[in-house]
């Protein structure tokens, strides 16, 4: 009983560390760099009809994004010895994994940053994730490969496998990037998603991806201090693919976690369920506009005023209230998660996008003040 509470204490101690350090790292850079980026006039200039600030305002406050979660993560890491330690369930293979996803943070980290300043094509953009996506799923071994009963389906063969995972990584990378439209949203969604799961993986047990969740969120409130209305940097491409990144690892690992190693209470929630209602508000406004553009014979990939939070605004929010209501949204589709019934997969799956299909789109409802 006493190595099991002191497990336990020195996780907690090793999550709150990751997080406090990756917090006051980016608390305290992130004042250098906003000099830096306007000396440069790295910055993101007002005039086009769909940009929302009336102001100059950096736009590479990914490089703290990606310098806090990844420094924060790396000190806290857990030795091999650490884990054995305590706990049952730690797989050499989250060794191979933590390098193949420091790898493929720093590609993405330098594709945003590319784009940021001079910009990148959307087939290179397209290239470089199908590259990234192919070490993730295909040499980490980072994907899905059942559904625990959902839509009836339990193991996928290899080939689906692949696919799907490499489909969700996209789908979520790009889900992040799109939502990044108001001050303090995907800043703000990304924190709560990742203190959910950090949540989760603490409760199983799992303490390299509590850290990996903690070292993100701990970035994700510093740079909101910075980010939140009126915004004084934003993320970038540089900062929403980190991002996108982590949560799919978040998200695939959640899937896959072995059942037989979660207590009780963590078992009776459906995993993709859970995985999919914490990234619920990304993932069904990107689903929106993508079936919206294609009905109009346009590009998924074009930019248009049609997202959510553009509609919000519409009804006279600001950028602060905006964020507030899909915060609030966010954390009470992942309440929802764990008090609905049980019955089955399918069940709670229908009952939890049902709410949240429809909660988003009433606010379409409304008629528009603007």
């Amino acid at each position: 009983m006493e190595t099991f509470f002191g497990f336990f204490t020195e996780i907690v101690r090793e999550i709150i560390g990751c997080f406090a350090t990756s917090f006051l790292l980016v608390l305290v850079a992130t004042p250098s760099l906003i000099k830096v980026a306007k000396l440069k006039h790295l910055v993101d200039e007002p005039g086009d009809a769909r940009k929302l600030h009336r102001r100059s305002v950096p736009t590479i406050g990914g490089i703290m994004i990606f310098a806090g979660t990844i420094i924060g993560y790396s000190l806290w890491f857990p030795s091999k010895e650490g884990w054995v330690l305590g706990n049952n369930y730690f797989p050499i293979e989250a060794l191979n994994e933590f390098k193949y996803l420091v790898a493929c943070m720093f590609i993405l980290f330098f594709l945003g940053l590319k784009d940021d300043i001079v910009g990148v094509s959307p087939t290179k953009k397209l290239l470089i994730h199908l590259v990234v996506g192919f070490i993730l799923v295909v040499v980490a071994d980072i994907r899905i490969t059942q559904f625990w009963g959902l839509f009836d389906v339990d193991h996928l063969p290899y080939w689906l496998s692949i696919t799907i995972s490499i489909f969700v990584y996209i789908v979520i990378v790009n889900a992040i990037n799109l939502i990044d439209g108001v001050d303090g949203l995907a800043a703000g969604v990304g924190l709560i998603a990742s203190q959910a799961f950090a949540f989760w993986f603490y409760r199983t047990g799992d303490q390299p991806l509590a850290l990996l969740a903690m070292g993100l969120g701990g970035s994700l409130l510093g740079f909101l201090i910075y980010n939140f209305q009126p915004a004084k940097l934003f993320m970038g491409d540089s900062g929403s693919l980190i991002i996108g990144l982590v949560l799919f690892v978040l998200a695939v690992k959640m899937i896959e976690f072995p059942v037989k190693h979660m207590l009780t209470t963590m078992s009776a929630v459906p995993t993709p369920v859970l995985a999919m209602a914490i990234l619920a508000y990304p993932l069904i406004d990107t689903l929106r506009v993508f079936i919206l553009r294609a009905l109009k014979g346009k590009s998924p990939f074009s930019a248009d005023k049609n997202h959510i939070h553009h509609k919000l605004l519409s009804l006279g929010l600001t950028h602060r209230q905006t964020s507030m209501v899909l915060y609030g949204f966010s954390i009470f589709i992942i309440l929802l998660t764990f008090i609905a019934p049980a019955y089955s997969p399918n069940v709670t799956f229908l009952i939890v996008m049902t709410v949240a299909v429809g909660t988003l789109n009433s606010v379409f409802l409304f008629k528009s003040k603007k």
